[in-house]
């Protein structure tokens, strides 16, 4: 009896390691070197670039390149820059963002589901690390600090986003 495999596997080559590794390069490029430690949070935190090219690599090649970019990139940020105990929280909580966003985004070029898509990335960056704080800091107040910062952080990146994608696109295009 001849059984042949019906599982379809995923189409690795040189163009989507290519890609995959530059998004993540990018991704933790701007979270380490564009940033502002907020003083505000008791807890630290962070207002970076990072979600930038996460969310151009999620609405232009999809949901797989933005898991990777924000899994890869910001965890790579958190075990590079003496953020360990966090790496694993932002390995699941940024690639669950940049999945949601190019999930949301594909097959659909209007602005409309790109604002929808962010939105999404945003409750998931607030409910994520709200949780993986009340986790690390065992207190369900504390976390609340940090808040303004994850909303703040993705708002200013949708706003550098929205008039990059679409010269980005018709530039892929040619």
């Amino acid at each position: 009896m001849n059984q042949t495999n019906t599982t379809a596997k995923p189409q690795v080559n040189l163009y989507s390691l290519a890609l995959n590794g530059m998004f993540i390069a990018l991704t933790l490029v701007a979270t380490s070197f564009i940033n502002v430690k907020l003083p505000i949070a008791a807890n630290g935190g962070l207002i970076h670039l990072g979600n930038v090219p996460l969310f151009i690599a999620a609405i232009l090649f999809g949901k797989r390149t933005g898991v990777i970019a924000g899994a890869f990139g910001m965890g790579l940020f958190d075990l590079l820059s003496g953020w360990t105990l966090w790496a694993p929280f932002t390995f699941v909580i940024v690639g669950l963002m940049g999945y949601t966003v190019g999930a949301i985004t594909e097959k659909k070029n209007e602005s409309f589901y790109q604002a929808i898509a962010m939105g999404a990335a945003c409750v998931i960056k607030v409910a994520g690390y709200y949780i993986a704080e009340v986790i690390l800091y065992q207190n369900v107040v504390t976390p609340i600090a940090s808040i303004p910062g994850n909303i703040l952080q993705v708002a200013i990146a949708a706003v550098v986003v929205f008039p990059l994608i679409n010269p980005l696109r018709k530039g892929l295009q040619k």
